[in-house]
């Protein structure tokens, strides 16, 4: 007996009666970001190597230990882990910068992190996610911040809980850096493998880690004061000052999260998160920033820009499932040929229409119809020879004989 292929680990197929609730969160995308004026841009699902490790960092672990890296025609390639660096890339390359500002971007579709499966969350996923580059202004992260609140409530995520923090600029986060590696010499020791890789290379990163032992020491008094602590300069307290009256004006509840950083090097200033209560479980379902320097260090101009991105499987895990969509007709007939010119002149008026190609039992006909139709469309030899319909509504069981025409205006 022939061994079955199994799908890849990791990877998942979306089946047919899950694809309506996809459909759900891609409709709505369109409909939300076309209001605030952005464009979608499709970018290669694999990208030079150096792209990700110049953009996304090669301290982070996305490039150190997740990324699907391979060799061809000695160059080195990676499935995207991410579409933020894709899409600056694009903008460089195609002359972007020369349009009037802002640029608003967004887009959809898979990226790829070898990491432990599970809910929520695998080796193949999706995203959708949006970017404004041109507008330095903490108006574009007030935007951002606020189409991304509206996109989730258009799903039907209402609880909703949005953190943000200032990582300041570099001059400013140096400052930070240093007061952080000294409060922490201490404690090295103390600290997880990759936490002690990160006190050298980005210091930052530390807040993010998710071991228990280390989150422990980061609650230690002497540690707190220093992470609460405003290190930031003038102008980026201004900035972030700002961004908070322009969410109170726009009635967007948040909370200031200084352990919030991001998993990514490019962010300055700017970070958010965005977690839905929804189903009772608290889960993060958006993350973004601010990445000020991000085009100028993979060779564009100084360009300043904000943007955002959504798992698309976490959502999914979030939305109930909604009902499957039905026909608006399945034909019963034992004529094929009468029934497949009927499905094709009401198929070509709009209307999704089915019959039974195998041409079995009426009976059988019917029983299927109840299952995927609104209505069952009776052709006997009696509406055949008369030009006629015999239309069954199958919620109330109700039956009349129609013209073609009349049909159209029942459906």
């Amino acid at each position: 007996m022939t061994k079955i292929i199994n799908v890849i680990k990791g990877t998942h197929d979306i089946l047919p009666q899950e694809v309506d609730q996809w459909h759900i969160l891609e409709e709505n995308a369109l409909k939300i970001f076309t209001r605030y004026g952005y464009k979608e841009i499709r970018t290669p699902i694999f990208e030079a190597t150096e792209l990700f490790a110049r953009g996304v960092g090669d301290t982070t672990d996305i490039v150190n230990k997740e990324m699907y890296t391979f060799e061809k025609s000695d160059r080195s390639l990676t499935l995207r882990p991410e579409n933020t660096a894709g899409v600056v890339r694009s903008y460089i390359e195609n002359g972007m910068a020369r349009l009037s500002p802002p640029v608003k971007l967004w887009y959809k579709g898979p990226m790829f992190r070898y990491e432990r499966p599970q809910k929520g969350r695998q080796r193949q996923f999706h995203q959708v996610g949006v970017e404004m580059f041109g507008v330095k202004e903490p108006t574009a992260d007030a935007e951002v911040i606020l189409m991304a609140v509206n996109y989730l409530k258009s799903l039907g995520l209402n609880d909703l809980e949005v953190e943000i923090n200032s990582l300041g600029c570099p001059k400013c986060r140096e400052e930070f850096k240093t007061r952080l590696k000294e409060v922490l010499k201490p404690e090295f020791e103390n600290l997880c493998d990759d936490c002690k890789n990160r006190y050298e290379k980005n210091p930052l990163r530390l807040l993010d880690c998710k071991v228990e032992s280390c989150k422990a020491i980061f609650e230690k008094p002497e540690i707190q004061k220093v992470i609460q602590s405003d290190y930031i300069c003038e102008e980026c307290a201004e900035h972030f000052s700002k961004l908070k009256t322009y969410l109170d004006k726009l009635n967007v509840k948040y909370t200031v999260n200084k352990l919030l950083v991001r998993g990514l090097d490019y962010y300055n200033r700017t970070v958010f998160e965005i977690k839905s209560n929804n189903l009772g479980s608290q889960n993060a379902v958006c993350g973004g920033g601010r990445y000020d320097s991000l085009v100028r260090n993979l060779g564009g101009d100084d360009t300043p820009a904000v943007g955002w991105a959504m798992g698309m499987e976490r959502l999914n895990s979030l939305l109930s499932v909604p009902q499957p969509k039905k026909l608006n007709g399945y034909i019963v007939s034992n004529s094929p040929v009468d029934a497949f010119e009927l499905a094709e002149e009401l198929r070509n008026n709009g209307y999704n229409i089915e019959f039974d190609l195998s041409n079995k039992k009426f009976t059988k006909q019917l029983e299927k119809a109840s299952k995927v139709a609104d209505y069952a469309l009776i052709l006997g030899e009696d509406e055949i020879n008369a030009g006629k319909v015999s239309v069954k509504n199958l919620a109330t069981g109700e039956q009349k004989t129609v013209s073609r025409q009349e049909l159209r205006s029942i459906l």
